[in-house]
This record gives structure tokens, C-alpha cells and sequence, in this order.
């Protein structure tokens, strides 16, 4: 017997709509970013990506696209996903906490003029809030992509851009148009 849902799809349509339309008053905040991270790849940097859950998802996402390819052939950028490393995850969390998981990676792969780009629906992920500390101290450009209100990392990061909308699922749909559209503007400015 097929579930009933007539009313469930258009209104995550609706509502997913909504939360990406949001972001074309961001534009100059993305261009900011977006301007930040192209400056860091020319210069040789590395983008270090992290996040929780699905936001986890959307950092493994990005990492893959600069090291592989998003739309066009052009070379492998250097990108790392903190959170993709079980060993490193579970050695750091068992024997700093989880709070450190990313900050100790921070500590150990990031330099001077690399990005940090943090995603968190909440705002609130201590382990994002310790990992944008020390890339801080370290030097990096760190950008926070948000939800909500923003949370505790709000003001926080280089850049940020924060959707503004309360559902979860919504927020990641929008933060998935702000990777993607990033990569579209490193790979014009690293053509095949």
C-alpha cells in the first residue's frame, strides 16, 4: 500500500526554494569568499573542509570536487576533508574529545594562507568553533557556512554566510547551491 504524501513534496519544494532564493542577497558576501578561496589556490594553498552529520556530507562533497573534478577537466586542487578519516576521527576524539577532532587536523595540515571552510547547520558545533580557533592562530582564511541565526559562529569566521531558515534539511539544500556555485567560480579561473 503506497504511503500517502500529496502534500509532503511540493511543500519541501516550496520551502526549498525559499531557502536558496535567500542567498541571492548574499552575493557579495559569496563573491568575497569565493575571491578568498581563488587568491589561496593561486597561491599554492590548500582548502581544509569539515563538518558534522550531513553537514559532514556537504564538506566531503566540496573536498572531492577540488581534488577530482566538478565540471571540467582542469587540474586537481588541493582540498581535505577533516571529517573523512575514521582513524584520525577516532584517535583524536578518544584521546583529546570530540571537541578537538578537527582543530588537531587544523593543527597538523593547515598553513599560513590556507582555507578553513566549516560547515554547521546550527552554528553551535564546538569541534567547528575549536577547529576555527586555531586556524585562526595559525593563520588560515577561514570561512563558516551557517544556518538559523547564525549560532555562537556567527562573527566568527573570515566569511561567513549564514541561510536563514530554521529547518535543517533546507539549510543543507542551500549550502549545497553555495558549494557548487564556488566551484563553478574555481574552475573558471582554472581552466582545463
Amino acid at each position: 500500500m503506497p504511503v500517502v504524501s500529496k502534500s509532503i513534496l511540493p511543500q519541501a519544494i516550496a520551502e526549498s526554494c525559499a531557502a536558496v532564493q535567500s542567498l541571492a542577497a548574499q552575493q557579495a558576501a559569496f563573491d568575497r569568499l569565493a575571491a578568498a578561496t581563488v587568491q589561496a589556490l593561486r597561491a599554492g594553498n590548500k582548502i581544509l573542509t569539515c563538518g558534522n552529520g550531513g553537514s559532514g556530507a556537504d564538506a566531503m562533497h566540496m573536498a572531492e570536487e577540488f581534488i577530482g573534478r566538478y565540471r571540467s577537466n582542469r587540474r586537481s586542487l588541493p582540498a581535505v576533508c577533516l571529517n573523512a578519516d575514521p582513524t584520525a576521527l577516532t584517535c583524536i576524539a578518544n584521546d583529546f574529545g570530540y571537541d578537538e577532532v578537527f582543530a588537531r587536523q587544523v593543527e597538523g595540515l593547515g598553513t599560513r594562507g590556507d582555507v578553513l571552510v566549516c560547515f554547521t547547520t546550527s552554528g553551535n558545533s564546538a569541534n567547528c568553533l575549536r577547529a576555527f580557533a586555531v586556524a585562526k592562530a595559525r593563520g588560515l582564511v577561514t570561512i563558516a557556512l551557517l544556518g538559523k541565526d547564525g549560532g555562537k559562529a556567527k562573527g566568527v569566521a573570515d566569511f561567513e554566510i549564514i541561510v536563514g531558515h530554521r529547518d535543517t534539511a533546507r539549510i543543507q539544500e542551500a549550502h549545497t547551491v553555495i558549494l557548487h556555485a564556488l566551484l563553478e567560480v574555481v574552475e573558471r579561473e582554472f581552466p582545463a
